[in-house]
Formats: structure tokens, C-alpha cells, sequence
């Protein structure tokens, strides 16, 4: 995860092996993946927070991040969440039009919340998707 994680950010920072581990001893937190790419997730009630999300660069442009989004969305459909949160850095244009087209809505700003490697610090989007409730059985 680390490596791929490497690959894929600069700002934020990619986290270390160490962090990915410290992180998944959580029971909150738990991890899903796909051939090229994973995501990190924590549940808290009927809440969840995408932590990060990454696809190897050779693999991108080619609908895995969708994909991955997508299997995350019906993981914590299970655990009975209704909404979800994320943050992203506001110059990752990309990522924000992935979330943008599954539906996450813009809630905030938060300034200056990322350090980049040089240069001003950049500032996060705060998102929010509302799972919609699953049909009457």
C-alpha cells in the first residue's frame, strides 16, 4: 500500500508503511483493494470517512478508480452507514471530479490544511455522499 501510495501523492504526503499499519490495527478502519489500487476506510456509527484512496499510475484513466469507489460505497452499505466524508486537496482536480460524479456533494474548506513538498500549503474539500436509503424489502 505504501508503495502505491508513494506513486500517487506528493501532497498530501504519502504515508509510510509504518503509518498503513498503525492505522489498520484500528478496528475502525479496514481496507479494501483491487488488482491496481486500494482504499482505506474508517467506520464510526452511522458515519464512515474515506481516508485515502489510490490507483498505481499505470492504471489510471482507465475507470479503477470508479470501480474501487463504487465496491467501497457497497462495503459500508453493509455496516449500516448513511453518510460519508473525505477530504481532498483542493488542487487534486481529478479525484474531486471522481467524487463529484458518484455524488458527493462540496461541504467546506478547510485552508491551508496541506503541507506541500515547496510552495504555499494547500487547502482540503471536505465531501459528503448520503447513501440513499436501500429499497423496502
Amino acid at each position: 500500500m505504501a508503495h502505491i501510495h508513494a506513486l500517487c501523492f506528493t501532497t498530501p504526503r504519502p504515508w509510510s508503511a509504518a503509518e498503513f499499519s498503525e492505522m489498520l490495527a484500528s478496528p475502525s478502519v479496514f481496507m479494501l483493494h483491487i488488482a491496481d489500487g486500494f482504499a482505506l476506510g474508517r467506520l464510526a456509527g452511522p458515519e464512515a470517512e474515506l481516508l485515502t484512496i489510490a490507483i498505481h499510475p499505470d492504471a489510471q484513466g482507465k475507470g479503477k478508480g470508479c470501480e474501487l469507489l463504487q465496491k467501497f460505497i457497497e462495503s459500508i452499505r453493509q455496516n449500516n452507514v448513511s453518510d460519508l466524508f473525505l477530504e481532498v486537496a483542493e488542487t487534486n482536480f481529478t479525484a474531486i471530479k471522481l467524487y463529484e460524479s458518484a455524488g458527493f456533494a462540496t461541504t467546506g474548506r478547510r485552508a491551508a490544511y496541506y503541507k506541500a513538498p515547496s510552495g504555499p500549503k494547500i487547502a482540503a474539500i471536505t465531501m459528503k455522499y448520503t447513501l440513499p436509503e436501500p429499497p423496502p424489502t
